[in-house]
């Protein structure tokens, strides 16, 4: 038995049992040799003779026990382990078996109860804290389920489970040095952990250090090559650092080792999508669709992110159910950290008696730096009337060095860096500041922290400018926007209630930063990007992933319809610039209609818009921010609203400019046929351009001091009606004072 030759031992005990039948040593051994020659069925009748022979045998019930439970038959492994521990009262395996099975069949508190009781016999047994543990955090339970799992780390040093629950805690935290520490952990019992390494790289990938993230996934993938997982999450580090093409081939691995596989066959499409490789599209879009309603009817967490989804040609309702199960997955997330309900700031009016004399408004966002957020709203936070808000910005990133965080940090009233706080303690800070008002500014974007949005530090919670959709939270109560952009009839795509403000919702910085646009004292000329000077251009900035063939088809009709014309796109990514032409080629395109450039500065991005004709959006997904960069280059655009708002954005930026009417259409046959009547008729379209660089300094659209005063108006809007113990509801922000806080 010793040397390892079961065999030979199991021709000795069947002899001994025959010489002696009621020999129970010689069964239980025999059992012993069975179960490890995976012959479970024969170790459990020599199991059943070692107790018929001895029936107060409790190693011989607790084996018994042991085997029913591998098989699954549980009623069956409790009666025996509790057969065990009447024979043994000390018997600590048996309490901490007995407490796996009764935990498997739902009867928890009683599993807990043997746990217990085998930490009174051995209070440093570590399969019992642990398993405690499990409890505690399947419960949501995270600081009882932590100090179970540190107590394991105190009295075992083999165990690599409890460092891996324990990063999970801290990572669900935000605190990803301690998760990357405990992984390291694991690692260091077990190097060839496949499963700690593709752990440590998640948690890499998710704080931004993605070739640290790539060198976990390929050492995982080394270890187990067909661990579909890794070759999956290889692929999303190796998109998010700009390598698309080996993103799509890791992807069509892991679908190759795993064909059913949600979240691979999800990101296989956003990839290609975003390097417009268009075969099998419309198949890949249905069985993804297929995916995401499977998965919002039997309660999972879609694989398909929200973000992605503003992006895609499905159903406005399928978006916001997206939307919600994010949500919902963020409100769990809060719930681990066992908060009791904030108090909130008593709904009083501002500057009445009792009340405050200024309503505290407070922005939360990860992007305070080098972002379009911040090229956007950068003098926002200043502007504001201090007489009336008191402003309290809540960095969720660290200080990046930029001239952009440095004047958001400066202009802000407060500014505070919570990046490394965990969410709880940024909710009681948030809280604890009196917060009337919290403003989402994030949403469901890359470095977002919703759950401290599902904690509800504030009595007033506002999604405002970072994801131009729903984001289905029962814990945001309004989401600002426009009429345009989110029209009464469409409120029911939205689980918040719409406020309209006056003209666009979208702000920008352009006039406080970008003046010189106007006036350039030496300006770009179109052989410094390569750009013929006798060509009509029509150009779009947009990334590539908000084009499909629809769109593109039209702008090849656009450009066989206007003599001497090309087209002029951004390498954004680059993967797509081959397939972009190969396309348009097959399309009866010459190549060099098709003309690529790099991604540029801002500054310079603006100014070289002007060196366009006109700008064609794409209906997708509209031009946001770069809808205000060529409006302010002075450049028309022509863009087709649809229904979901992130597809009305574009609109709301042409309306609120004096000129929209003419820069809008309503069916792609009408987009087709205004683009190219604006490019045959010259004087037309000059004229068209001419009024927009007139208007940049006196239109809605640029005047950002005039849209400050407008969000105020809307807050204050918020607080009275929460103060005058109204639901949130829909309404709409005229450019009066009637709900500013002025005694009247």
């Amino acid at each position: 038995m010793d040397s390892g030759d079961l065999n030979r031992a199991l021709q000795y005990y069947k002899e001994a049992v025959k010489l002696k039948p009621t020999f129970p040593d010689a069964y239980l051994n025999l059992g012993n040799i069975y179960k490890a020659l995976g012959m479970p069925q024969e170790a459990i009748v020599c199991y059943q003779r070692a107790v018929q022979t001895r029936p107060n045998n409790p190693i011989a019930l607790g084996n018994l026990a042991s085997m029913y439970y591998e098989r699954g038959q549980l009623d069956m492994a409790i009666l025996n382990y509790k057969q065990a521990i009447a024979c043994d009262q000390r018997f600590l395996e048996a309490y901490n078996n007995l407490g796996n099975a009764l935990k498997d069949v739902g009867r928890v508190d009683e599993a807990i109860q043997c746990y217990n009781q085998c930490l009174t016999l051995q209070p440093n047994h570590p399969q019992a804290l642990t398993n405690l543990g499990n409890i505690y955090m399947e419960w949501n339970m995270v600081a009882a389920a932590a100090s179970y799992y540190k107590a394991t780390l105190v009295v075992t040093t083999g165990l690599s489970a409890p460092f891996n629950n324990l990063a999970v805690i801290y990572k669900q935290q935000g605190n990803y040095a301690e998760a990357i520490s405990c992984y390291n952990e694991v690692l260091r019992i077990d190097p060839l952990a496949a499963d700690g390494l593709v752990n440590r790289g998640n948690t890499y990938k998710e704080i931004g250090r993605v070739s640290e993230a790539i060198q976990d996934y390929i050492r995982a993938i080394n270890i187990r090559p067909n661990m579909a997982e890794a070759h999956a999450n290889l692929a999303s580090a190796y998109k998010d650092s700009g390598h698309a093409e080996a993103a799509v081939k890791s992807y069509k691995q892991a679908l190759l080792l795993r064909p059913d596989f949600p979240e691979a066959t999800c990101n296989l499409l956003h990839t290609l999508q975003c390097v417009c490789s268009w075969e099998d599209r419309d198949k890949l879009f249905a069985e993804v669709e297929s995916i995401i309603r499977r998965q919002i009817n039997m309660s999972v967490l879609p694989s398909v992110q929200p973000f992605h989804a503003i992006a895609y040609p499905i159903d406005p309702m399928l978006a916001l159910d997206i939307s919600r199960k994010y949500a919902a997955h963020c409100s769990l997330i809060a719930s681990r950290f066992a908060l009791p309900p904030f108090n909130h700031p008593a709904p009083i009016p501002i500057k009445s008696n009792g009340g405050n004399e200024r309503l505290k408004v407070g922005y939360v966002s990860s992007d305070f730096g080098n972002h379009p957020l911040s090229h956007l709203m950068g003098s926002v936070f200043g502007m504001h009337n201090r007489e009336n808000v008191e402003v309290f910005c809540y960095a969720l990133s660290q200080n990046d060095g930029t001239e952009w965080r440095q004047r958001v940090q400066s202009e802000a009233e407060h500014f505070i860096d919570v990046s490394a706080m965990s969410s709880d303690v940024i909710a009681k800070l948030i809280n604890k500041d009196g917060i009337q008002i919290l403003i989402n500014l994030n949403g469901y974007t890359k470095g977002a922290r919703n759950e401290i949005f599902a904690m509800q530090p504030a009595p007033i919670q506002v999604s405002y400018m970072g994801f131009p959709g729903t984001t289905g939270a029962n814990y945001i109560d309004y989401l600002v926007t426009d009429e345009f952009v989110s029209p009464l009839r469409y409120s029911h795509i939205y689980s918040e209630k719409l406020v309209h403000l006056p003209h666009c919702y979208f702000v920008n910085d352009y006039k406080q930063k970008n003046r010189d646009v106007l006036e350039p004292a030496c300006p770009h000329k179109r052989s410094d990007y390569g750009l013929p000077e006798d060509k009509f251009i029509f150009a779009c900035f947009n990334q590539l992933y908000k084009m499909d063939p629809e769109i593109f088809n039209t702008w090849c009709n656009i450009l066989k319809r206007v003599p001497n014309s090309a087209l002029w796109l951004l390498r954004f990514p680059a993967a797509g610039e081959m397939r972009l032409r190969a396309y348009a080629v097959a399309q009866g395109l010459q190549p060099e209609q098709i003309i690529f450039t790099d991604v540029a500065m801002k500054h310079e991005h603006i100014r070289r818009s002007a060196l366009a004709d006109l700008f064609l959006d794409t209906p997708l997904c509209n031009a946001h921010t770069t809808g205000t960069d060529i409006l302010w280059a002075g450049l028309p655009m022509v863009t087709l609203p649809l229904e979901k708002m992130a597809t009305r954005v574009a609109g709301s930026l042409c309306l609120a400019t004096g000129f929209g009417e003419e820069m809008i259409v309503s069916s792609m046959k009408e987009y087709e046929e205004r683009a190219v009547s604006l490019a045959l008729n010259r004087p037309k379209l000059q004229a068209l351009t001419n009024k927009l660089k007139a208007a940049r300094l006196t239109c809605p659209l640029f005047d950002t001091a005039r849209w400050v005063r407008n969000l105020e108006r809307s807050y204050f809007k918020m607080w009275n009606l929460y103060c005058s113990g109204q639901q949130p509801q829909h309404f709409k922000v005229t450019e009066n004072d009637y709900d500013f806080p002025y005694d009247r």
